[in-house]
């Protein structure tokens, strides 16, 4: 039997606490076979189409960004929590379950009509991924797509994404938080 990406994820239960079935993407990176597969079909959708950056989302989406960046030979550019970057960045803020978040990018990272692929390893809530669209776009880039390896649709990032018009990519979904 083909293995496929979810395959290769594991699911931990009660992490980071009781409730919660946590979908690691470790043990995916972890195999030389599962983490080419998840790189090559990650840029699958993108194929001939012009893309002039990365954005790798805070923390996974390096690992994962900076390998397509590689394939696609093209620069890679973080968006990170807030303190993180040294320079002058942008920021943008957005909401948690409890509370509020910051991301930020470096106001010279991307220039104005760059075409921008964003990566993370999972789509959740949506909102590291709206605020990274947001970011991205008040620098004059066009956000051409965003990818991830996991959707867990239950929790309505797919479908607030979907709302603002971005192409989405996503290689399996799990069910439940």
């Amino acid at each position: 039997m083909t293995k496929t990406v979810r395959d290769y994820i594991r699911t931990i239960a009660d992490f980071p606490h009781e409730g919660i079935l946590f979908r690691d993407v470790t043990t995916l990176f972890a195999d030389a076979r599962g983490f080419r597969m998840a790189v090559d079909q990650l840029l699958l959708p993108w194929t001939g189409t012009r893309i002039d950056k990365v954005v790798g989302l805070e923390a996974r989406g390096f690992i994962l960004g900076g390998a397509i960046a590689h394939q696609l030979s093209v620069g890679f550019v973080p968006i990170r929590k807030k303190g993180k970057l040294p320079g002058q960045t942008i920021s943008q803020a957005y909401k948690l379950e409890y509370g509020e978040a910051i991301m930020e990018i470096h106001e010279d990272a991307l220039q104005p009509g760059e075409r921008v692929l964003i990566v993370d390893d999972l789509l959740a809530t949506g909102g590291t991924c709206e605020a990274g669209i947001k970011l991205v776009e008040r620098l004059g880039a066009e956000v051409i797509g965003c990818t991830f390896v996991v959707n867990l649709p239950e929790l309505g990032g797919e479908a607030l994404l979907r709302k603002l018009g971005v192409n989405l990519h996503m290689l399996c979904e799990f069910d439940g938080a």
